[in-house]
Parts: structure tokens; C-alpha cells; sequence
């Protein structure tokens, strides 16, 4: 059960509580880049082999993700399989 190259539940939760206003642009983009590869990572690795923790995490964060996007079906990592042909 690896969680590999994905950004640890203190990092996340420490950058959820801590206010935008606070953070500098650099912050602020460091985490822009580091959730779309922590999205992409998450959409690759089967629910089968993350831990457990790391498998109801994702959840809630697909569902939050189909929310905040208009009900989007699809998440980064399925858009990227469909555009590699990988979801066939």
C-alpha cells in the first residue's frame, strides 16, 4: 500500500487552515503545482492500492473537486487517461 509522491495529510491540512492573505505568491503557486500533481497522482493509482486513510481522503477530495467544477464526471487524472487513450 504506497501513498508514493503524494503530499502528506500534515502538508495539506496545514495549508487548508493557513489564510491566502497570509501566504506570498510564491506559497501560493508552490501549492497550485503541488495539488494538480497530488490530483494527478490520485487519479493514476487505483483505490486498491492507496492506504486507507489515503483511499477516503481521495474520495472526499474527488467529490469536493466534482462540486466546486460544475458536477465535472471526470477528474484531472481520468481527463489525462482519456487524452493518452488510457481509459479505453
Amino acid at each position: 500500500m504506497s501513498d508514493a509522491a503524494r503530499k502528506d495529510f500534515s502538508t495539506k491540512a496545514k495549508e487548508e487552515v493557513t489564510p491566502d492573505a497570509t501566504k506570498s505568491t510564491q506559497d501560493k503557486i508552490k501549492e497550485t503545482v503541488t495539488d494538480t500533481g497530488d490530483r494527478l497522482a490520485r487519479g493514476f493509482q487505483t483505490d486498491d492500492s492507496k492506504g486507507g486513510s489515503q483511499e477516503a481522503f481521495d474520495k472526499t477530495q474527488r467529490a469536493s473537486d466534482n462540486t466546486q467544477h460544475g458536477g465535472a464526471s471526470n477528474s484531472i487524472g481520468d481527463k489525462v487517461k482519456n487524452a493518452l487513450g488510457m481509459n479505453n
